[in-house]
């Protein structure tokens, strides 16, 4: 074969391959998924001494949520940096918290 027999018939496999390499080689590397977000969780602690429980969570987005409570407590609670609250001293009773479109059901 002469040499410009073999640019012509070479030249668009070796262009090709250049082209074809990089789409291979991201093929190659595994996807990993995002991290999933935490989710907010909330309990109530045992009945105390006084009759009353202590609310918590954590997991939720820095700022204002909503308490809902089955006893008639309810009210605006301020979530820390740190995703928690703490609510002292609350009638036994279930209790749900909502946070923008999201509510979360209280254990314990």
């Amino acid at each position: 074969m002469n040499r410009r027999t073999r640019l012509l018939v070479l030249g668009p496999l070796v262009a090709a391959s250049f082209v074809a390499a990089p789409a291979a080689a991201l093929a190659a590397v595994p996807h990993t998924p995002p991290a999933a977000v935490p989710a907010a969780t909330c309990s109530t602690s045992g009945v105390l001494e006084n009759g009353k429980v202590h609310l918590s969570g954590g997991g939720f987005t820095p700022g204002p949520a909503y308490v809902y409570g089955s006893a008639g407590f309810g009210g605006t609670v301020e979530i820390a940096q740190n995703g928690g609250f703490q609510v002292m001293n609350v009638p036994p009773g279930q209790y749900s918290v909502r946070q923008g479109g999201e509510m979360t059901q209280c254990s314990g």
